[in-house]
């Protein structure tokens, strides 16, 4: 990338959730190429993706057969919207998501991403409750520190103030609850079955709290993502699942990051063993080749809607199930069949675990958490105490020892302190134990150096 080029970049590309002041002296860095696990930069430098582009590139990059697969139905039908009509890839591809989810989740409503797909799922929520005879029913409830998305109602879910505040006010009715970090439980921290039942039980105290005739839904996340890969505790979902049936509250699982192999399983709400009245995906049912998103609906919600008389769903998007979009979303799910992808992470999610586990002998690493190929490593100040960082101390520690050390090192992954200092490793499902080491490795010696510098 040419001098030129990188200040054209810093001129005219808005970069999303980044500093742009980061960059009037600094060259942008610029991705170029990628291989397998493998990204390379302007100047040829590999990177190891620790994050699969952004929890995406499941399939890894390089497929070339998925870029066929768009070149071939661009040539047949670039672009036909779904709004009253139907093309073949989205019909098809419909049909295989309805396949793969749970119970009876047998529609699907296609979006562009992810935000756009739990903004569907609370749209739907409220109409549905509407259609039904609940006219009050229209609060949502989330865990705090969990991300749901940017749209307006979607960054009301979510659960972290500082994102929000330059936004607000937001759309009213959006409750949080606590979320599922044992490593920092309140209570119960010795004891996950206990600690799962309070925290499914803060659920129920929170629609109570509201009223039961207000909720609509409660949005989570099979593992949460923010606050560093928070995994369900034994029975929680179970018992999240009693108290929506009893409260007449629909259970939404947002599976943005979880589906589509991120668990070892298509749908994460599988691994756990629990049905929800929605899923909302995206990111990993094309492993990045082509944007598209979805909320799939039981057909019970569905019912109301389809049984005649004029009650439309009046939401939609341009790009929703997209043409070649589609394509490349069944030509990716072939792949994941073909190659067995889901069952090659059931098969080393425990050898990954085990490699990140190695990382307990440094001073600077508190706890190691997630499942599958999904894990946070949350770093701390002393690890008898549990102490994290002052602010001070994360911007020099987290920002700029870790996470330029990363990319210095070759290593391209998560820092970030939403919630408490973590680092979140995601790589594409087709590495094995030769990318474990290389991700232990790398960070071994850049957590090393930074605690160094404490």
């Amino acid at each position: 990338m040419s001098k030129d080029l990188s200040q054209t970049a810093y001129d005219h590309l808005w970069m999303h959730f980044t500093d742009m002041s980061s960059y009037e002296n600094a060259p942008v860095p610029t991705i170029v190429r990628g291989e397998g696990t493998y990204i390379f930069d302007d100047k040829g430098k590999r990177y190891l993706d620790g994050l699969a582009g952004l929890f995406v590139v499941n399939a890894g990059h390089g497929r070339h057969e998925l870029a066929e697969t768009a070149y071939k139905q661009a040539q047949e039908l670039a672009f036909f919207p779904i709004w009253s009509y139907a093309h073949p890839k989205a019909v098809e591809l419909a049909e295989r998501l309805a396949d793969y989810a749970p119970g009876d989740l047998n529609k699907v409503f296609f979006t562009t991403g992810g935000g756009e797909a739990v903004e569907t799922a609370w749209k739907l929520a409220k109409q549905y409750h509407k259609l039904t005879g609940n006219h009050t029913k229209y609060k949502v409830i989330s865990r705090a520190v969990a991300y749901h998305g940017t749209p307006a109602g979607a960054l009301s879910i979510t659960g972290l103030p500082a994102l929000k505040a330059p936004f607000e006010p937001l759309v009213p009715g959006a409750h949080k609850v606590p979320n599922t970090n044992i490593y920092r439980a309140p209570i119960h921290g010795d004891d996950p079955e206990a600690f799962g039942r309070w925290a499914a039980d803060q659920i129920e105290q929170e629609i109570l709290f509201e009223g039961a005739d207000t909720v609509a839904a409660v949005f989570l996340e099979p593992v949460q993502n923010a606050g560093g890969c928070f995994p369900p505790p034994p029975g929680y979902f179970q018992r999240v699942r009693e108290i929506c049936d009893k409260y007449n509250v629909l259970l939404v699982s947002d599976e943005v990051i979880c589906a589509f192999g991120r668990l070892g399983t298509m749908f994460a709400c599988d691994k756990f063993d629990y049905v929800p009245d929605m899923i909302t995906c995206a990111k990993g049912m094309t492993s990045g080749y082509s944007p598209i998103g979805a909320c799939i609906i039981s057909d019970r919600l569905a019912e109301p809607f389809y049984r005649g008389g004029g009650n439309t769903f009046l939401h939609g998007y341009t790009f929703g199930g997209h043409p070649v979009s589609a394509a490349v979303g069944l030509a990716n799910l072939d792949v994941f069949e073909r190659e067995g992808l889901n069952q090659h992470v059931l098969d080393n999610e425990g050898a990954f675990h085990a490699t990140l586990q190695k990382l307990y002998d440094l001073p600077i690493v508190g706890d190691v958490r997630g499942n599958g190929f999904f894990y946070g490593i949350e770093l701390v100040k002393d690890k008898a105490t549990k102490e994290t960082f002052n602010e001070e101390e994360t911007e020099r520690i987290l920002y700029n020892a870790v996470s330029k050390g990363l990319f210095e090192n070759g290593l391209y992954c998560r820092a970030d302190d939403r919630g408490d200092p973590v680092v979140q490793l995601a790589p594409p499902l087709i590495a094995d134990q030769s990318t474990f080491d290389e991700i232990e490795s790398i960070l071994r010696v850049v957590l090393t150096d930074a605690w160094a510098k404490l």
